[in-house]
């Protein structure tokens, strides 16, 4: 989670700026019930049903994984979250108001190390705000601020220099290494994704507009392309299609959170595939193989079928963690629960689904899938990727059904079973 020479600044440095002494920790634990009344508020899958719990924490307590330093992450990420509202969610990240956007990246972090790294010591969240609030206000002194009343142009030709020149910061593309993913080893590397680079142009431009130093509407210009930097401009001066460029407080959150969770994605067999696809096609062929499942009958279930659906099972409980690059089921889980605290798309609820058909979960699979076909009614799919799709997600309903269906299944519960000492990510 951090590189070799990694440092995590001391706790002497919190509230070096009380502009963000006001920041809530993250702490206590996340509640499901909240998360399926933000669905409802926003229009969400859930539909007003209140979702089942999320599993992932229970599940590691039941197999004496400790667990408080995830879900205080968790619980910190979540109360950013239902600071969002429908105009902050749609505004910019140059604008960054309701939710703290940095914070809430960080708690992202620490949850994923917790779960990871075993240690006994939390990410410190807190410390890392406030190696994120020198960067911020190193820019307005030292000699790095455009002087008095520079135009546009000058300014961010200024804050150009300073981020990406005197600071050292440089975009990696690739999923060869995670640590450009996530938002305290970019600080401490200087290496990452479009997304977080982004995201510390943002914050550097929130600290220059508290301190009543930005006299102009500035956006930020996020590149779509491999190598190009997240660069600020004039809005007044914004072009036809620059707000194609634009991202959004909520976009934002959503694209880490599905980056990571592709990262992570346990089966990734077919690359030219969709990620649920591949999780369904597991079911039959095992993890690492790809095949044409999608032409049999989904009303045609067998006890062989079922075999091979308990047999991959079997294969995942034994571990499939060789190396990262071949996906981490507790890290892919955690980004599918985020996202569906961060109300987005009903297919998140299906993806959800899948993961947790393979750990076992089948009652809580069913509901899932149940809350993904209620949200989808009224829509047909349209090319044949979502006509696949839509079989696949009929056939794994059938199956966990049949599964249900066995005598005395309620007493088998996976909980304290599937995460094994085998199923170590190393």
């Amino acid at each position: 989670m951090s590189c070799a020479a990694a440092w995590y600044p001391p706790s002497s440095a919190l509230g070096r700026r009380g502009c963000r002494r006001a920041r809530r920790p993250c702490s206590s634990s996340v509640r499901p019930r909240a998360a399926a009344g933000q669905h409802q508020q926003e229009g969400g899958p859930a539909g007003g049903v209140e979702a089942p719990r999320l599993v992932l924490h229970d599940s590691l307590d039941a197999a004496g994984v400790a667990t408080a330093h995830a879900r205080a992450a968790r619980e910190g990420f979540a109360d950013q979250v239902g600071r969002l509202t429908r105009v902050s969610a749609g505004a910019s990240i140059a604008i960054s108001r309701g939710a703290d956007l940095a914070r809430a990246a960080l708690c992202v972090a620490a949850e994923d190390d917790s779960l990871v790294s075993h240690s006994s010591v939390p990410l410190p969240v807190d410390a890392f705000i406030a190696r994120l609030d020198d960067l911020s206000s190193g820019f307005c002194a030292g000699g790095n601020f455009p002087p008095y009343r520079a135009p546009p142009e000058v300014f961010f030709d200024y804050l150009d220099r300073y981020l990406y020149v005197h600071k050292g910061f440089r975009r990696t593309n690739g999923v060869s290494d995670v640590r450009t993913m996530y938002l305290h080893s970019v600080l401490t590397c200087r290496s990452g994704s479009a997304l977080m680079l982004a995201l510390i142009y943002s914050e550097i431009l929130k600290t220059v507009r508290i301190y009543g130093l930005l006299d102009f509407d500035a956006e930020i210009f996020f590149p779509t392309d491999l190598n190009g930097l997240p660069r600020g401009y004039d809005k007044q001066k914004s072009k036809l299609g620059d707000e194609s460029h634009i991202m959004t407080s909520k976009s934002l959150l959503v694209e880490i959170l599905r980056t990571l969770k592709g990262t992570f994605w346990p089966f990734q067999s077919n690359l030219s595939s969709s990620l649920f696809l591949n999780a369904v096609a597991s079911n039959h062929h095992g993890p690492g193989t790809s095949g044409d499942y999608q032409t049999r009958s989904h009303g045609n279930l067998s006890a062989i079928e079922m075999a091979a659906a308990k047999a991959a099972q079997h294969r995942l409980m034994r571990g499939v963690w060789t190396n990262v690059r071949f996906g981490d089921m507790r890290r892919a889980l955690a980004a599918c629960e985020r996202l569906i605290l961060l109300p987005h798309d009903p297919h998140e609820l299906r993806d959800y689904a899948a993961l947790l058909y393979h750990c076992g979960y089948y009652e809580e699979c069913l509901h899932y899938l149940s809350l993904y076909q209620t949200a989808m009614v009224g829509q047909s799919p349209s090319n044949r990727l979502e006509i696949l799709e839509y079989e696949a997600v009929n056939t794994l309903r059938a199956r966990v059904t049949l599964i249900l269906a066995e005598d005395g299944w309620s007493n088998r519960r996976p909980a304290a079973s599937y995460w094994t000492k085998n199923s170590e990510p190393w």
